[in-house]
Formats: structure tokens, C-alpha cells, sequence
């Protein structure tokens, strides 16, 4: 099997699996669907297209550094009537970094490794407001499986973060997987997509399991490559 890793990275980011109407919630690590929404969407595909040969892959996320909440009121006026739409919340994580890998066959796996890097689409944390602050592009690891992939990736979380907790030992990393069809799950949470259709959404319920592994070795204090997410869009 080939694993994909992504560095999923920026002053916001919001991964709802229980949003509705007015209340706009986010889990506390990058959900399974809003994963594969991004790499849909970095491939070109349309919303009501066929992703079940993404929902097969194996995915788990490490939360390398798990950011501030942040509560949001947001107001909105009617296109054409201009009437006031009710007071919405929005919860975001602030300061956040996870390391989201995904496993299964190579040639998809190296497929989607090329959208990540030459996305059809612009890539988004979640929400169209929540840019990347860097690079998602991780690299892909062969013949080693999605915990010792997620256990191996340095630590990406910021400077100044590795500094502080730098100190404290020993450091463990939360880390969030699929459940192994022949086991219990820990927890479950409906961010597998069934479709993500604007006329029909569908998410099923997918189980989760954790687990703590220590910190690998420091992504050093190496400047990140430049970042220009509408580059992709070329000259204006």
C-alpha cells in the first residue's frame, strides 16, 4: 500500500461533521469527508461526481498542534430582497496543524499526490474562508502503513509551538484512524460522504480509533517554500 501525507495548516481552519442552519460547529481534527472534498475538488471533479474510490482509502490525522478555538457571528442580507438572515455562530480552530494521511493503491494514491501539487481547484481548510498558510504537499511513502507513515512525518507544528512544548517530556501526539473492519470502534462520527451533491448531501457514519505516539523528529526551524494558492489560476 502507498500513503499520501498532507499538511493541513493555517490561521483557520473548520471541519464540521454536525453543522445545520445557524449553528456552524467544527470537530477538533480535519474530518474524513472534508479531506476527500479536497482532494475531489484538486482533481477537477464535479460535486455530484462518483468519490467512492476515495472513500476507500484508509485515513487518519495527527494533531500536531491543536489550535484555539474561535466563536464568529456572522450577519447576511437577502440578494434581492435585502431582508436581514438570521444571526449565524461559525467555530473555527485558530493556529492549528495536523498531518492527514490517506492509504491505498498506489496509482490512485500517486494520482491524487500529482492534484495536491497542481490543483484544478483552489484548496481550502474546511470553508472557502479558511486558505492553507503553506504547501499541503507532504510526499507519499511506500511499502509502510498509515500509522507508522502518520508515526515518521516530522513534526510540523510551528516554531515558536515546538519551542514551548519542546521542553515537556515525555510529548505524545493524538492520532485519529479508521477503525479496522474486524474491531470495536472508540467513537463515531458521520463524515464519510455518500455525495456531496448541493441538492442532496449524504454522509455515513464512520468508525474511529486513537492513539498517542511521540513526537518524531523536529521539522527543524527550515523556512517554508512560498505559498501562493492563486497561482495555479496563472496570469491574470
Amino acid at each position: 500500500m502507498t500513503v499520501l501525507l498532507l499538511r493541513l495548516a493555517g490561521p483557520l481552519q473548520s471541519w464540521g461533521s454536525s453543522a445545520r442552519f445557524v449553528r456552524r460547529t467544527t470537530e477538533n481534527a480535519p474530518t474524513k469527508s472534508g479531506v476527500i472534498g479536497l482532494l475531489a475538488a484538486a482533481q477537477g471533479r464535479d460535486r455530484d461526481a462518483d468519490v467512492s474510490d476515495l472513500v476507500r482509502l484508509r485515513y487518519g490525522v495527527r494533531i500536531d498542534q491543536a489550535g484555539t478555538p474561535v466563536r464568529d457571528f456572522q450577519t447576511a442580507h437577502h440578494q434581492d430582497s435585502d431582508k436581514a438572515m438570521p444571526l449565524s455562530e461559525r467555530f473555527y480552530l485558530a493556529d492549528a496543524v495536523f498531518v492527514a494521511g490517506l492509504e491505498g493503491d498506489s496509482a490512485l494514491v500517486r494520482a491524487l499526490h500529482d492534484a495536491v501539487r497542481k490543483p484544478v481547484y483552489l484548496p481550502y481548510l474546511g470553508r472557502r474562508s479558511c486558505p492553507p498558510s503553506a504547501p499541503l504537499d507532504l510526499g507519499v511513502r511506500e511499502d509502510v502503513g498509515l500509522l507508522d507513515a502518520l508515526r515518521q512525518a516530522p513534526w510540523q507544528a510551528s516554531e515558536w509551538y515546538q519551542r514551548t512544548l519542546g521542553a515537556r517530556s515525555p510529548l505524545r501526539l493524538s492520532v485519529l484512524f479508521d477503525c479496522p473492519p474486524d474491531e470495536s470502534p472508540e467513537l463515531t462520527l458521520r463524515d464519510e460522504p455518500i455525495s456531496f451533491d448541493l441538492r442532496h448531501r449524504r454522509y455515513a457514519l464512520r468508525g474511529l480509533k486513537s492513539a498517542q505516539v511521540p513526537v518524531p523528529g523536529s521539522a527543524g526551524t527550515q523556512e517554508p517554500p512560498v505559498h501562493d494558492p492563486t497561482s495555479v489560476l496563472g496570469p491574470a
